[in-house]
């Protein structure tokens, strides 16, 4: 009986050892794993892994060629010809241009294995040179980073952009979002702006902005919201109460001009030096300029018309006219009867007719009336439908908010 209690003493004891081994042996285990030093990522270059090859990146040179380029790393004569044969339809060769960025990647010898061609900001050619020549395309990642920015108008809002530190292209997009309602050539020094905007970034670096999700603009004291929204698959701009900001018609007929004369019963005309009704508005802008149709319609006059020089006439819909006058020339196509829609170039600035300097006297007319184009109220195009209405409240008052945010 007691050699038995022995025997079970002994046999628990063992049982106990070894599980207080293995719980060591386990406890070992993890300090193993966490002291193994971790293998670094494998390096990849236009989906390339490069861990063992040299990278070499350069810019295209005046003159450079394709072959020029490649007999600089010991690439033979017949291996290029065979990669501008292999490159029909995939890439034009004769395409490449000085200042656009290209890259070797080499053996350890400097024996080029691929040249990589950036041909956009985006996009980019594979020439593979060893084994069997191949030729490819395709395309960066492209990240979009919303960002924002504002600022207050003190010369134009091109220079408040700049001043701000944003690129001077989203004033060119603002004032097309905001065409309808506000006029550019109007600003003045004190309106205020903030916006919402995708920003796209390709290896780290911009390459340029994307959509303006939302705006706000102070003009004449009155402040005027933009909100992108998509309906039936289609994204607009509309204002804070659902409105679209598009109208029939757009605000002015040049980009960026300057009014140097507006409607009038009785203004000095600067040739003959009479006083005689203006019944239109003159925009001071280089020769050439292009001037574009405020709305779609039709043209009902192309030619030289006296005072007026050579003359675009526009009909529209609601027996709304416009006129174009003193320009340089007309934009292709564009002849009597033709069709014309918002915002076609449909000619371009002079000083043709009786005219001082290149300017354009631009004129509406209802019911064949003149009337002022800078007072000319234009209906707006289809809101926001009811059933949508609460969903772009939503996005409308969560930019709202982040707008206000932003510091003027």
């Amino acid at each position: 009986m007691k050699n038995w209690i022995k025997l079970l003493i002994v046999f628990f004891v063992l049982i106990i050892s070894a599980l207080s081994l293995y719980k060591y042996y386990q406890l070992y285990k993890k300090q193993q794993v966490a002291v193994e030093i971790k293998k670094p990522e494998p390096k990849f270059e236009y989906g390339i892994n490069v861990d063992t090859l040299l990278v070499i990146k350069d810019t295209i040179n005046s003159g450079d060629n394709i072959s020029s380029i490649l007999q600089k790393y010991k690439v033979d004569a017949t291996t290029v010809d065979l990669l501008v044969k292999r490159s029909d339809g995939i890439f034009d060769t004769r395409k490449i241009r000085r200042g656009y960025e290209y890259t070797i990647i080499s053996d350890s010898s400097g024996n080029a294995s691929y040249f990589i061609y950036e041909d956009s900001p985006t996009s980019f050619v594979v020439f593979q040179l060893f084994d069997s020549v191949h030729v490819h395309s395709n395309e960066k990642e492209v990240q979009t980073i919303i960002k924002s920015t504002s600022g207050e108008i003190s010369t134009s809002l091109w220079n408040a952009m700049i001043d701000n530190g944003a690129s001077p292209s989203l004033a060119l997009s603002l004032s097309e979002i905001y065409a309808w309602t506000i006029d550019f050539y109007g600003i003045q020094k004190g309106d205020k702006y903030k916006m919402i905007y995708e920003d796209l970034v390709v290896d780290g670096k911009s390459i340029g902005f994307g959509k303006i999700l939302a705006a706000w603009f102070v003009n004449e004291g009155k402040e005027n919201y933009a909100f992108y929204y998509v309906q039936d698959s289609i994204g607009d701009y509309f204002d804070i109460s659902g409105n679209n900001l598009k109208r029939a018609f757009l605000k002015a007929p040049l980009s960026f001009a300057k009014i140097t004369s507006k409607f009038s019963n009785s203004r000095m005309h600067p040739v003959l030096r009479i006083r005689r009704p203006h019944h239109g508005v003159d925009y001071a802008a280089p020769r050439g300029t292009p001037v574009q149709t405020i709305g779609a319609g039709t043209i009902i006059a192309c030619g030289w018309s006296g005072g007026g020089g050579k003359t675009v006439k526009v009909k529209h819909s609601n027996d709304y006219v416009t006129s174009y006058m003193h320009l340089s020339g007309f934009a292709p196509g564009i002849r009597n009867g033709a069709r014309v829609s918002q915002g076609e170039v449909i000619a371009y600035v002079g000083s043709t007719g009786l005219s001082t300097g290149p300017h354009l006297d631009f004129r509406v007319y209802k019911s064949g009336t003149a009337i002022d184009p800078l007072k000319m109220e234009s209906p707006p195009a289809k809101p926001v439908r009811k059933e949508k209405i609460s969903d772009f409240n939503k996005t409308a008052n969560k930019f709202k908010q982040q707008l206000s945010l932003i510091k003027k």
